[in-house]
């Protein structure tokens, strides 16, 4: 059994459902240029799924080429519309247009994880899960938005799931662990299955 990685991430939502599933992990942040990857990878028309994975090994393979003997977990999340991938907001003003693009539709939430050794993916997984959000007012999407720090609001797509955010939501279908952004049921199979 792997007991201690390293997360190539700086996302302490991830590194506190680790933690909280008795896995050891250091943190590395692997700062790849997360828009100008999703940018190139949208002119040659791939898919958010292809996106989230090629995202999640790129920042495994990126620290794990520093550090070759260790075992790197690389994740990451997007949100898919309808085919269009939502980006984290830069400001409260795009975070609220993207409430109204999300507003009383279905979207996916794609959570990949890439584990690499040796600068090299040797497994990845990508989950999925499917939201609703109601159908809200301005005034009330502005309301929820004032609720929210700058740092929760940044960190996660816009949404809360485990705080503030379930109320924006009238069907949840799909692992939270996965909405938050990391699938750790199934990297705990997989380290419990490895040396």
């Amino acid at each position: 059994m792997i007991n201690k990685i390293i997360l190539a991430s700086r996302s302490e939502v991830r590194k506190k459902i680790l933690e909280k599933n008795k896995i050891n992990c250091m943190v590395k942040p692997s700062n790849v240029d997360e828009d100008s990857v999703k940018e190139s990878l949208l002119k040659e028309k791939a898919t958010p799924t292809i996106i989230s994975k090629n995202l999640a090994e790129l920042k495994a393979n990126k620290i794990s080429q520093k550090f070759a003997d260790e075992i790197v977990l690389g994740a990451d999340s997007v949100i898919d519309l309808d085919g269009e991938i939502i980006s984290k907001p830069e400001d409260r003003l795009e975070a609220l247009t993207i409430l109204k693009k999300l507003n009383g539709k279905t979207h996916y939430l794609i959570s990949s994880v890439c584990i690499s050794r040796g600068g090299s993916m040797i497994w990845n997984y990508t989950d999925k899960a499917s939201l609703t959000m109601k159908q809200m007012s301005n005034e009330e999407l502005k309301v929820y938005l004032a609720k929210i720090s700058d740092e929760a609001l940044y960190a996660y797509n816009v949404y809360q799931i485990e705080g503030e955010g379930r109320a924006l939501f009238s069907k949840i279908e799909g692992d939270e662990d996965t909405i938050m952004g990391l699938p750790v049921k199934k990297i705990k199979e997989y380290l419990n299955n490895h040396k």
